[in-house]
Formats: structure tokens, sequence, C-alpha cells
């Protein structure tokens, strides 16, 4: 089933590129780990497959699914994949997933292979009375034996501004002001959402004159937050009130443009080089530099050599 929400999926994507440091403190919290906030992190390749959808119109289509994040520390895999909506293959997804992390993994010999499988998680970033607690994978066997793969969800709504700030989960504030939308999208009282929205930019800029937060991660958060106020408002009345409490939107300098420009063209250049295919440069533009999809497609096409 393709993602519905982009926007969404972009800012997960673009800080686990940029500040993987950040998900360490979110592997402590979700599994019961203690690592330092400093551990050598190292995030592994996102391998996608293919998988045939029906259109409205009763075509088919081809849409790439790809893991959200896998990540190693020392010797332990991690699985996390954020979702914002219900999402009925969410549990055959991660399978697909996890065997994909465990067969590089795996140790074998004549007649006998170990499969490691990796930890892993569903992050909800909104939450309906259909949101499951947990996410279980069952295995059977022919000769009857059963085996429960599962997981407990994190569900955002559930978690306080207190503690998300207390335990250091950095990556989940962006997504905190969801729980608004309605009220964002319908209402007239948003003065709830600008309290919360308040309250973490006091606090990130605390943390950040405390050395918690380098200046990089600090205007990254600040402007993800954004990001998802205009998905969510789409220029509607109480967007601006919204944008202006983290200190307005933060526009890239014409510097930070060329960057991404000559990062896009060597990735493109280099891809076609290779052998690589579009969908396989699409999907490096997209994770290496932090392109939506609609980006990535305009620099391959203005980059890419066209066939003869």
């Amino acid at each position: 089933m393709p993602k519905k929400t982009p926007d969404y999926d972009n800012v997960f994507k673009t800080m686990k590129i940029k500040h993987k440091r950040l998900f360490v403190s979110v592997i402590n919290d979700v599994f019961g780990k203690d690592y330092p906030l400093d551990v050598k992190v190292d995030v592994l390749p996102s391998e996608g497959y293919l998988t045939e959808n029906e259109t409205a119109d009763g075509s088919t289509e081809i849409e790439e699914q790809i893991s959200d994040f896998l990540i190693k520390i020392r010797d332990e895999v991690y699985l996390l994949e954020c979702q914002s909506y219900d999402d009925g293959s969410m549990a055959i997804r991660i399978a697909e997933y996890a065997f994909i992390v465990a067969r590089q993994f795996a140790v074998w010999d004549i007649g006998k292979a170990t499969i490691p499988m990796p930890q892993f998680t569903v992050i909800y970033v909104k939450r309906t009375e259909k949101t499951p607690k947990a996410t279980t994978i069952t295995f059977t066997f022919p000769d009857g034996q059963s085996v429960d793969y599962k997981s407990d969800n994190v569900i955002l709504e559930e978690l306080t501004r207190e503690y998300i700030i207390e335990k250091k989960l950095f990556p989940y504030i962006p997504f905190y002001i969801a729980r608004y939308e309605k009220d964002i999208l319908y209402g007239d009282d948003i003065d709830a959402a600008v309290d919360d929205l308040e309250y973490f930019r006091n606090e990130i800029i605390r943390l950040n004159n405390e050395g918690e937060l380098s200046d990089g991660e600090m205007a990254d958060l600040m402007g993800f937050v954004n990001t998802i106020i205009t998905y969510i408002t789409n220029g509607n009345k109480n967007e601006e009130r919204l944008v202006n409490v983290m200190g307005g939107r933060i526009i890239e300098t014409q510097t930070e443009i060329w960057m991404k420009q000559g990062e896009a063209k060597m990735i493109v250049e280099l891809g076609q080089e290779v052998g690589l295919d579009d969908l396989e440069i699409l999907q490096k533009l997209q994770e290496k530099i932090g392109l939506s999809l609609e980006d990535a497609k305009v620099y391959l096409e203005q980059y890419g050599k066209q066939p003869v």
C-alpha cells in the first residue's frame, strides 16, 4: 500500500540521514537499552521491493516500498518503522523487512542456517480506534510449532511533552503537533497546540545552550516542526501563527541550494556510470540528500543522460 503522507515520511527520512545520533535515545527508551548518546551508529542500506496496487479505476500501478530505518549499534540491529495511519499490511511488511535484515547477518553451514531477527517497533504518529498496541508476526511450521515475533508499538499521542524532553526523544518532537490535526484544520481554538509548540521551542533552545543539541540539530528540529505544520494546515488561517512559534519558515540559503544541486548532479552521473537504473538513482537521491520523490525526479531529468 503506498504511503499517503509524504511530508511525514520525508521528515523522518531526513532526520535519519542528518541526525542519526538523536535516535539513540529512542532505541534506549523503546528497547530498554542504555547506550551512551555518543555511541557509534551505523545506518544500514534500506533495501526496497516492488508491489502491485489496484487504482481507483481498476488498473494497476507499481509502488516501491522502502523500510524506514535500519540501525546497527554494536552487535544489535533495530528496525524503526514510522507510520501516520493504520495499515493492515504493516505486520507482513515488518516480516519482509526483518528477513531482508536477517539475510545480511545469517550464519550457515552444510545443512544448517541461523537467522538472527532484528528488534523492531512501529512508531504511530497518529492514533485511531484501530491503532494496535503491538505488532505480532506468528511463524507457524509444518510440525505444529508456532513462534510469536512481537513488539510493542510506540503511539506518540500517548506520550507527554515532558516525557519526550526528559527522555531526550527528539525525533518525536516534529510529529507531536499531529495530535491537534483536527483543531488546526477545522477549529478556531489552537491555544493548546501553540502552548505545546512554545514549550518545545523553549526546551530545544535550553538544551542547545546546555550543549545537549548542536546548532544544526536545533535549527533542523524547528524546521521539521514547521514542515509538519505547513503540511497539516495547507495554507489555512492557522498556519502563520503556528509556524511563527518556531521562528517562521526555515528558508534555504542560495549556497545550500547550490550544494544540493551539486550533490544531486554527482549522484545522478555516478549512478548512470555504474549502471544503476532510474529507480535506484531516485532512491539514492532521497537517501543521500533527503529529497522528496518529486524533487528527485526533477534532478534525475535535469542531470541524467537520456538513452540513445
